[in-house]
């Protein structure tokens, strides 16, 4: 029979419906009821192993992320890449070392690719306790490193596009230092996301050894290339900052959280969370700055939580921010949320 996500499959549909009350205490039935739908039609539609085998190995993936991250929702996270090649006896790698101590003393948690060099100065900084490792398996690194092995935390993904998702989706912050092709495409992978609103705007620290240069010819290379050659916007470039201290890196990151909580969109408006109230005329002066991220017509007013926010109770408490947002720049987005967090 032709399967439909409809409920137009008689027996099928049935029977779904029986196996998700006897498995027993299934959340969001509608979307396992789907999930289920769609692996029956894979299984008709698809002749060859290999096509079936990569979706199996993509949904228990990230079955296991959400069940892995899931007990670690409230608490904040920095996912940090750099290169594996960085030797421990490198300054970089004891700034990478320092930045995870001083992550974790400041509450956070760190997400790190789990394998060698920078990776593990973050983990050795941060302590296992405060450390997630999501290591990617490679014919020449079978194993994370020595601060992960055993660890709970630690998922060995077999696609970098399903590890990719985990690095990006549990963050509150990424922070980069001097690295390969891996590092390169991490920065860019992020860029692309928070450029094109598929992530929400984050800290995004770039951060090299006070005197050195990496990033500053990366740099160098987006504006005379990209920017000149109208590849990106000018403001595309305030998606991330850089950073020659441990202190600095630190410091963009939690001012970027002192009075912004987070955001979500709500039919056509963002609606942006905060710690404290902005007063009305901190909020005509967003309006005054910001009239070219709106909406034909469009306006930024202080609200209560609105009715479609009520799945969130814990955030109800939550001063609010509603922005007719056009979404079509989010690097002025971030500046509007630069400016809601300074004092």
């Amino acid at each position: 029979m032709e399967l439909h996500f409809s409920r137009t499959n008689g027996p099928a549909d049935d029977a779904i419906e029986k196996l998700i009350q006897l498995a027993g205490d299934i959340r969001h039935q509608e979307m396992v009821r789907e999930m289920i739908l769609a692996a029956l039609k894979a299984g008709q539609e698809n002749p060859k192993r290999v096509d079936l085998k990569l979706m199996t190995s993509t949904v228990k993936e990230m079955r296991y992320t959400a069940k892995v991250f899931g007990a670690y929702h409230d608490v904040r996270k920095v996912t940090v890449f750099g290169s594996a090649r960085t030797k421990p006896d490198e300054p970089i790698y004891a700034m990478a070392r320092l930045f995870g101590e001083k992550l974790a003393n400041q509450g956070y948690m760190v997400i790190t690719g789990g394998g060698p060099g920078i990776m593990q100065a973050v983990n050795e900084g941060a302590g296992p306790e405060h450390s997630f490792g999501v290591t990617i398996r490679l014919p020449f690194e079978q194993s994370p490193n020595p601060v992960l092995e055993g660890n709970p935390r630690n998922i060995n993904y077999k696609y970098f596009f399903t590890r990719k998702v985990a690095f990006l989706k549990e963050s509150d912050a990424v922070a980069l230092f001097p690295g390969g092709f891996g590092t390169l495409d991490e920065a860019m992978e992020t860029l692309t996301l928070v450029q094109t609103g598929k992530r929400n705007p984050l800290p995004l620290v770039l951060i090299d050894e006070p005197g050195g240069s990496y990033w500053e010819r990366w740099n160098r290379f987006l504006e005379k290339e990209l920017l000149s050659g109208g590849y990106i916007d000018v403001t595309d470039l305030d998606l991330f900052e850089r950073v020659n201290s441990v202190e600095d890196a630190l410091e963009r990151i939690s001012r970027f959280y002192s009075r912004y909580h987070s955001l979500r969109y709500v039919g056509r408006a963002l609606v942006i969370r905060m710690t404290t109230a902005l007063e009305q005329k901190r909020v005509d002066e967003l309006q005054t700055r910001f009239p070219d991220i709106l909406t034909p017509g469009g306006d930024i007013r202080l609200s209560e939580p609105l009715p479609e926010e009520a799945d969130e109770p814990e955030l109800h408490h939550l001063p609010r921010l509603v922005i007719d947002f056009a979404r079509d720049n989010f690097g002025r987005l971030k500046g509007l949320i630069d400016a809601i967090n300074r004092p």
